[in-house]
């Protein structure tokens, strides 16, 4: 009998970003993936800014940018009616405006999926204590009460192991069997539009090294497609949209036609074409009911399955085991109560859902379900800073401090720094000795509390709190050299006095905040963490 405290059922990024963060945290856990290795086709390309983030707080946002594409590869998004004639428009992304790019110490980065998961695989298999399995598939699982338990599956000899686990991570993707095993009801629309991905080789430097872009949208009367930039050069990605418009069925996308689709695309007939993998889907915008059943959390395209217009998928994923990871290192560790897992759903489900409405809304507005051409994307497309950095938790993990959200005009656009209890703790530049770090890098496998410059009894009190607590770190903003506010601008970004204090989930997020002094700060800080933790009063 295999034990372990957690299975992950799934290694794409999301499960393998699973294992890493719960070896960070200090938790055991084994992933398991039905496929040899990691992936071969590029799949998801785009890593937003706050996936980003992520990937620095744990060390591994260089290797990623080393294995993807060069910074100023994917500068533009330009429409044309062929790569080589005659261009319809190009547009800046609203993401890498000056004003956008302030809000984090970090860029977006290209890198296809085939290059992302080797990555992420080995900071998982080297961090420790967690373990990976691939070639191996959790063919039946039951639940009761305290555990997961089922089988294990060698996908070469066909050797079963039983196994026990306190918790499942369902990382699976769309066709997640631990989802429909659950029951789990998908709200949504299902099937809302027809495509097909062709990866191959052609040298299209010539027509695409003067306007490096990230997506080039083809416009004809009778074909709409995508080049997907995958390394800049000779390796690209082609997305038919809706083909069945064109009375185009699967089984015609032999490597002859999709080889004269791409030169049609490009408007070069002589164009020399290698087709490697042909890949029909259909897009759908449906998210689960519940991401929670039990002992059983799902998460990524297992829990939400949106189009690609925006990039969204592979992002949301990751930022829901940043979520979820935490919270069970904190119930296996005896420092928090199971309740607290009920808050994963609280929080993302509903981000989940508004996620994958905007990306179907994109989507749309393209055209995807109707035979338009020339069609330019709502305003809205990959401007969608509220949606990156914007979301806002509501979920007993959060204290609230009674204090209004941050007024915007459009959620999905806009962006207002907040430090408001479930929100993203901002982006703040500081000094520590000669090294300028951000705000964003102090938050990781432990809860972390800020403190203004006057603010030291907050900083004995969360010493005074001792091991029966998470891991808390705790910081006087300029009371001492270790963190200096060099520009002045901390205090008025978090919201608080001089003698005010903000505590930080493992996440990032922001958990409680007292804008001034207590009378009492041990038994205000120990009150605050009691009640998001869901220990009871006694416990203290």
């Amino acid at each position: 009998m295999l034990d372990t405290p957690v299975l992950i059922s799934g290694g794409g990024p999301v499960g393998l970003t699973a294992s890493l963060l719960l070896s960070q945290h200090g938790v055991r856990s084994l992933l398991v993936e039905r496929h040899p290795g990691t992936a071969v086709t590029p799949k998801a390309r785009g890593i937003n800014a706050r996936t980003m983030e992520i990937f620095r707080q744990y060390g591994i946002d260089a290797a990623i940018r080393d294995a993807g594409l060069a910074e100023g590869g994917t500068g533009l998004i330009v429409w044309v009616e062929t790569l080589a004639g005659k261009e319809i428009e190009r547009r800046v992304p609203g993401r890498t405006t000056a004003k956008n790019l302030a809000v984090t110490p970090v860029k977006n980065c290209l890198c296809a999926q085939d290059d992302l998961e080797p990555v992420i695989r080995r900071f998982a298999e080297s961090a420790g204590p967690g373990t990976l399995r691939f070639n191996t598939e959790m063919t039946s699982f039951s639940q009761r009460p305290d555990a997961v338990t089922g089988l294990l599956t060698d996908r070469t000899t066909g050797a079963e192991t039983p196994f026990t686990a306190r918790y499942l991570i369902a990382a699976e993707g769309a066709q997640s069997r631990v989802r429909r095993a659950l029951s789990v009801k998908m709200i949504g629309e299902e099937e809302v539009y027809d495509s097909v991905n062709i990866l191959f080789h052609a040298d299209l430097t010539q027509w695409v090294e003067h306007r490096p872009a990230a997506l080039y949208f083809v416009e004809q009367p009778d074909l709409r497609g995508t080049f997907l930039t995958i390394n800049g050069r000779d390796r690209w990605g082609f997305l038919i949209h809706s083909p069945k418009q064109y009375g185009w069925r699967p089984q015609d996308f032999t490597p002859e036609f999709c080889t004269e689709l791409i030169r049609k695309a490009a408007g070069v007939q002589d164009l020399a074409v290698s087709v490697l993998r042909v890949n029909p889907w259909q897009a759908s915008a449906i998210v689960a009911d519940r991401y929670r059943v039990g002992n059983v959390f799902l998460a990524g395209d297992a829990a939400h399955e949106m189009p690609p217009t925006g990039g969204f998928g592979l992002n949301t994923g990751v930022q829901d085991v940043h979520n979820l990871t935490w919270k069970i290192a904190a119930v296996l560790q005896g420092q928090a109560d199971e309740s607290l897992l009920d808050s994963y759903h609280a929080e993302r489900q509903p981000f989940g859902q508004i996620v994958t409405q905007n990306s179907l809304t994109n989507a749309m507005s393209m055209g995807r379900a109707a035979r338009q051409s020339n069609v330019l994307p709502r305003r809205e497309f990959l401007n969608e800073q509220g949606l990156i950095f914007g979301a806002c938790y509501q979920s007993t993990a959060v204290v609230p401090d009674d204090t209004p959200p941050a007024a915007v005009d459009d959620p999905v656009t806009e962006y207002v720094p907040s430090a408001r209890p479930g929100s993203r703790a901002p982006h703040v530049w500081l000094r520590r000795g000669s090294e300028q770090i951000s705000t964003i890098d102090l938050f990781g496998s432990h809860f972390v509390l800020l403190a203004g410059r006057d603010g030291d009894a907050w900083c004995q009190a969360a010493r005074e709190i001792g091991a029966s607590r998470p891991s808390l770190v705790a910081y006087a903003i300029g009371h001492d050299e270790s963190l200096i506010d060099a520009d002045g601008n901390w205090h008025s970004a978090y919201g608080v006095d001089t003698d005010g204090v903000v505590l930080v989930r493992p996440d990032g997020y922001v958990a409680w905040r007292s804008r001034t002094s207590a009378s009492n700060p041990l038994d205000a800080l120990r009150t605050a963490l009691d009640g998001l933790l869901g220990r009871m009063p006694a416990m203290a």
